[in-house]
């Protein structure tokens, strides 16, 4: 498949795109401009909310849920940001990609701003407030999401060059850690990822230009061509849940290398998604 340029290049790093009716449609980042683009026909509405902003994910009760750098922010449905304090004080450490669970809660993954090797971890924001570190030792904590029936969880460390996959309860959390899916480096890096109906997984290759579909059992099955080498993110979108949107980013290319580079694009996937997954708080 090949994914259709859907917007002009305006990110420099575009990421974490999410569906959700309701918001709308279509959100997603320009992460180091701290800002929330959104998609209306063909018109691209833009939002600063903080020096960075890293995920986004609906609230069960409207609003939204934000990781911004180095601490949390509930969004309320007139659009008043409340940010819950900063997680650490180390400003060579930011959050990065997250996502919830089936039972409402916003997981984040953190990283070193030189990537340096272990100094990330995974934290759980619960829907009382309260935060746990659930994982550490990570490099560049990414993409997560969970299979259909919500028992399996998978998960990338971008530098292990792997898609993992835990189990999941509500009493237990993430247990088992275990490989899922190794990727060559010369095919590219996995970045975030989804997963559809069926229980495929969707994984953005940064520097390869490409999204995979894996199935259950770790087959390739189908490959979507991407008109630009850093592909961040992916999800589901449209009435339908049946359109993959893809994000991709400038970061770290020379101006006017990758004319596309920093735009959306969009590829019909012949499969649909699930609906995002809403935090609880």
């Amino acid at each position: 498949m090949q994914a259709e340029q859907r917007t002009d290049p305006l990110a420099f790093h575009g990421e974490g795109p999410v569906w959700s009716p309701s918001w709308g449609g279509l959100r997603w980042l320009d992460m180091f401009a701290g800002d929330i683009l959104s998609l209306d026909g063909d018109t691209v509405h833009r939002r600063h909310v903080g020096s960075m902003v890293v995920t986004v994910r609906p609230r069960r009760a409207g609003g939204a849920v934000l990781a911004l750098q180095r601490g949390f922010a509930l969004e309320d449905t007139d659009g008043t940001i409340t940010e819950l304090g900063e997680l650490w004080s180390d400003q060579l450490l930011r959050l990065n990609e997250g996502g919830c669970d089936p039972d409402g809660r916003f997981y984040c993954g953190s990283m070193a701003f030189d990537q340096h090797p272990g100094a990330g971890s995974l934290r759980r924001l619960d829907p009382d407030g309260s935060v746990d570190v659930v994982l550490t030792g990570l490099t560049i904590s990414n993409g997560l999401d969970w299979s259909p029936d919500g028992s399996l969880a998978y998960y990338n460390d971008t530098a292990t060059g792997r898609i993992a996959v835990f189990d999941y309860s509500a009493e237990t959390g993430l247990t088992g850690l275990r490989s899922f899916v190794e990727i060559p480096a010369e095919t590219g890096f996995p970045d975030g990822l989804t997963v559809d109906s069926q229980g495929g997984v969707w994984v953005a290759l940064y520097g390869g230009s490409a999204v995979h579909r894996y199935t259950p059992d770790g087959r390739l099955d189908a490959v979507v061509e991407v008109a630009a080498s850093r592909v961040t993110a992916c999800t589901f979108g449209g009435p339908n849940l049946d359109e993959l949107f893809i994000t991709t980013s400038r970061e770290g290319l020379d101006e006017g290398e990758e004319a596309l580079a920093g735009s959306l694009f969009r590829v019909d996937a012949g499969i649909t998604g699930l609906p995002v997954r809403e935090f609880a708080g």
